[in-house]
């Protein structure tokens, strides 16, 4: 019987890191202002005002920061990033629990935020080892992983939180992070990792002099950065579209949770198989069909009459985002050099973070001036925008 190929163990051990990784990342998120009413006496507009603040803090520092560890990954291995990231965060999050006051809590999720990646360098160490032909399905695998691990995370932490309390909540989160750490450790084998040593990579326009086509690889990283902003200019919004559907009759709250589980689902069910498509017949292919779909649900969506016809497009969108997310990262591994796949795929973290600090704030900016219907409108556009972006920054520059 043939042994399992090295690429094969890392995919399966990552994937279950990831998924692991997801659960802890997300199940501190639905409590957070909650735990963070705890930490002092906050008339509302305060603690709207920490919940923001605490919460787009991370992704600020992340966005900063995760080039550097680009740059370390690609000199010293993927493999200690993600080492690095886990113990790190499982450090920080377990130190959550201990906080007194908000100012100590704020300076510990910028401390989240310096150590994050752990995904990402997971996704980098799982594109640099899996055979190009195959990049498709992998990095769809990871993508699943850490969805379903989003999924779950809410649930799990609301009910750990409501079972014990929110400080105990943290504790058993930097715990996980520790399990993530010790898989990546003795189960994880980085054989392909030649370091970086050219003293030109050191700067951003060396590494840029180093790919084949860098108006592809920025139009790429704009496509994420753009996606990223679109989705989440949705979820401010949603559990307000519900209560607004629902005419403030029924239970608003677990209606909302509902629909907002749904594009996960479908995400976790799809972007595996939308990878191993994408490997047949052209990743671009699908990201294009993603971007269609996309456009075509979110402009449906602003004239649903009910919370079904909302879920069905709701759960329709995850499937455009099976198509998107995970391509984006398989087109980037297709056409980076496997030297620098560290510091482009930071720099792919790094536009997804900006989108997720931008995207919230057009979607309430938007239903702040006009109403709901027009920020899935506005999205819808945004969409457009892309797919036209894609097609001259992207398309042409493929082989």
């Amino acid at each position: 019987m043939n042994e399992k190929p090295i690429w094969k163990k890392n995919l399966l051990v990552l994937s279950i890191a990831v998924f692991i990784a997801g659960i802890a990342f997300s199940e501190v998120m639905p409590f957070l202002p909650l735990y963070i009413d705890t930490l002092g006496n906050f008339t509302h507009k305060q603690l709207n005002f920490w919940s923001g603040f605490i919460y787009s803090g991370t992704y600020f520092v992340s966005a900063i920061i995760s080039p550097w560890w680009g740059k370390l990954a690609d000199k010293k291995g993927r493999k200690l990033m993600t080492l690095r990231a886990s113990l790190g965060m499982a450090i920080v999050l377990g130190c959550m629990g201990l906080v007194t006051n908000v100012y100590q809590l704020f300076i510990l999720r910028m401390l989240q935020g310096i150590f994050a990646g752990f995904v990402s360098n997971s996704n980098a160490l799982v594109a640099t080892e899996t055979p190009k032909e195959k990049s498709g399905q992998a990095l769809g695998t990871m993508a699943s992983s850490f969805t379903a691990g989003n999924l779950l995370g809410p649930f799990i932490g609301g009910a750990l939180a409501s079972i014990f309390s929110y400080r105990v909540t943290f504790f058993i989160t930097g715990g996980l992070l520790l399990i993530a750490f010790l898989l990546s450790l003795f189960f994880v084998h980085e054989t392909d990792f030649k370091p970086v040593t050219e003293k030109k990579l050191d700067k951003a326009s060396g590494v840029i002099k180093e790919l084949r086509s860098p108006q592809l690889i920025f139009g790429l990283l704009l496509t994420t950065l753009i996606i990223q902003a679109a989705n989440n200019s949705i979820n401010p919004i949603v559990s307000l579209y519900v209560k607004q559907l629902m005419a403030n009759h029924g239970n608003v709250v677990f209606i909302s949770g509902v629909i907002a589980a749904l594009p996960g689902i479908a995400t976790f069910l799809a972007a595996s198989r939308f990878g191993a498509l994408g490997d047949r017949i052209g990743t671009h292919k699908i990201i294009i069909a993603g971007f269609i779909g996309a456009t075509i649900l979110f402009f449906l969506t602003a004239f649903v009459q009910n919370t079904v016809e909302l879920g069905i497009l709701r759960f329709l969108v995850g499937f455009t985002d099976a198509c998107l997310f995970p391509q984006v990262q398989t087109l980037l591994t297709k056409n980076t050099p496997a030297k620098i796949t560290g510091r482009i795929f930071s720099w792919n973290q790094s536009a997804m973070y900006i989108g997720n600090i931008f995207g919230p704030l057009l979607g309430s900016t938007i239903s702040g001036l006009t109403n709901y219907s027009t920020v899935f409108i506005v999205t819808a556009g945004i969409v457009v925008f892309n797919l036209i972006l894609f097609r001259f920054n992207v398309i042409k520059n493929l082989q």
